[in-house]
């Protein structure tokens, strides 16, 4: 199960107008700890079901990657939004956000060791055993590596997707900034991922620190190096779905249309503006 559907955005409150007007948009991203299970949709969300435009939910609190097995009730949760939008796939990320029922309140990198890939490979079968459609994975983006780690990044997530079954949500934005912060190349880990498995793609922006740390901050907008390595991916592969995300600090409309429609180009999809 991939999205056929060109370039897309996260939906996002703050940007539901906007969003509501791209006459050319097919399918879109929420986070989907802020949708309501059932009932009446938030109205943006709801007309931009009534359009046809396909609704993926996003999990972000899931912490498929911690020790401890996943919250039944936010997976009970996950799974009913998801029928709620009539969802083809969901997503989630390989990170953990709660240990001994502390919560990080943000997406932290697990050890790429053996142990770790038994955590996350259990916890994505347990949720699955909940889900009505496929689920793809997302790596994020790391400030730091463990100093434990037996696997390099290309083993240790192939290994997750071919024992879970599941697909994979590259996040090329992720990509840019794990590579520049280790000083390697990004375009490398193309070679070493199952690309076949992509269901789509984030595209978003960063910034970097006085120190050189590359941050991947969602309020920045997309630099051309990002937009750089979505053109090199989609010379590797099948253009995939691409979405821009943006979670603040959003900018004009003119912005984020011109964001889009550089998106567009790297990609060859068509423009979602007029």
């Amino acid at each position: 199960m991939t999205i056929e559907y060109g370039v897309g955005i996260g939906w996002r409150p703050d940007i539901a107008g906007y969003v509501d007007r791209l006459p050319g948009l097919r399918f879109a991203e929420v986070v989907a700890e802020s949708v309501p299970p059932e009932g009446e949709l938030p109205d943006g969300l709801a007309r931009l079901r009534e359009r046809g435009v396909t609704v993926i939910p996003h999990g972000t609190r899931l912490s498929l990657g911690g020790a401890e097995p996943v919250d039944p009730a936010r997976v009970a949760h996950f799974a009913a939004v998801a029928r709620q939008l009539d969802a083809p796939l969901v997503s989630e990320h390989i990170a953990f956000v709660r240990a001994g029922g502390v919560e990080a309140g943000h997406l932290l990198p697990i050890p790429r060791t053996r142990e770790a890939v038994d955590a996350v490979v259990a916890n994505v079968r347990r949720t699955r055993e909940e889900l009505d459609v496929p689920i793809a994975l997302e790596p994020i983006a790391a400030l730091f590596d463990w100093p434990d780690d037996e696997l390099d990044e290309g083993a240790f997530l192939t290994e997750i997707l071919e024992r879970t079954e599941a697909l994979l949500l590259l996040d090329v934005a992720n990509v840019y900034a794990n590579a520049l912060n280790r000083g390697t190349d990004p375009a490398a880990l193309f070679d070493r991922l199952p690309l076949e498995r992509i269901a789509y793609c984030h595209v978003a922006g960063g910034s970097a620190t006085p120190d050189g740390i590359y941050h991947d901050t969602h309020t920045d907008a997309v630099p051309p190096e990002v937009l750089e390595l979505v053109a090199e991916l989609c010379g590797r592969h099948r253009p995939p779905a691409l979405m821009l995300e943006r979670d603040g600090d959003y900018p004009p409309a003119a912005e984020l249309t011109a964001e889009l429609d550089a998106i567009a180009a790297a990609s060859g999809y068509p423009r979602v503006t007029p």
